[in-house]
């Protein structure tokens, strides 16, 4: 027993040859999602305006794109993209690193911390904490779109035969990834930011992030079918996981280096 796949067309509307996909709508309602989290408390404890926060908004939407891109074609299809250069900035083809988009966005942060001269670890604290937003959102237009979808199952009553995915049913992985690296992941930074036992000190929910989206998206990537230009690496797992292995690994040495410096200055 399988689930019928709803082929919803990934263009929600044209006008003329101007085409709106939903997948880049995706993208806009997660970045204004991401600004209503953000604006009160920027505006409480940093004292930023409407319209800073537009502009940093605009620095984010630039670091995420060009980061998500890159990192696409540096890790997952460099060879196809030396071969055909004018596919370069082909985005509308698909093509878009979750890891390429995520180094992006701190990077846009920190920038806009340090031209605006606010706190960077303040900033990336909340962008840790919009991040699932404009994921799980993310992952709907994957499955909108028919593609990343899952491996094949055949004893998965809710499995989905995806238009480009062959004749077997497959486990519609967008839609665990929406709920686990969206919505739970969400739920855990809300609850570490909240938690009264030992509160947070500014620049360890950034630290989280990276540790709980590294765990959620290393256990999802068992029913996701891996690329197909690379198919499984070392130790029988894929690109993705590698990724949030380094990325795991990056949340505790900041935790750890971040613990010892606030240390040193509380002695100091």
């Amino acid at each position: 027993m399988t689930l019928p796949y709803p082929e919803i067309s990934p263009t929600l509307f044209s006008l003329g040859p101007l085409a709106f996909r939903w997948y880049g709508l995706m993208y806009i309602a997660g970045l204004i999602g991401g600004y209503f989290v953000i604006r009160d408390p920027a505006k409480a404890e940093l004292g930023l305006t409407r319209e800073d926060l537009i502009n940093f908004f605009t620095y984010l939407m630039i670091g995420v794109i060009l980061g998500g891109r890159l990192g696409y074609i540096l890790i997952y299809d460099l060879a196809y993209y030396l071969a055909h250069p004018l596919h370069l900035f082909a985005y509308w083809e698909g093509g878009m690193s979750y890891h390429g988009g995520a180094l992006g966005a701190v990077i846009a942060t920190t920038f806009y911390a340090t031209r605006r001269k606010v706190s960077r670890l303040w900033m990336l604290d909340y962008i840790a904490l919009c991040s699932p937003i404009g994921i799980g959102l993310g992952r709907l237009g994957n499955f909108i779109n028919g593609e990343l979808f899952g491996r094949v199952t055949t004893s998965t009553p809710w499995a989905m035969v995806f238009p480009n995915g062959g004749p077997l049913p497959r486990h519609p992985s967008q839609l665990y990834e929406a709920l686990g690296e969206g919505l739970l992941l969400f739920l855990l930074l809300v609850l570490a930011q909240n938690q009264r036992l030992k509160p947070l000190k500014t620049g360890q929910l950034f630290g989280l992030y990276f540790i709980f989206y590294g765990i959620i998206r290393f256990c999802l990537e068992y029913f996701r079918e891996p690329d197909a230009q690379l198919g499984l690496l070392g130790m029988g797992l894929s690109m993705g996981q590698w990724l949030c292995v380094g990325m795991g690994s990056f949340g505790i040495v900041f935790l750890a280096v971040h613990a010892r410096w606030t240390t040193k200055s509380a002695k100091s």
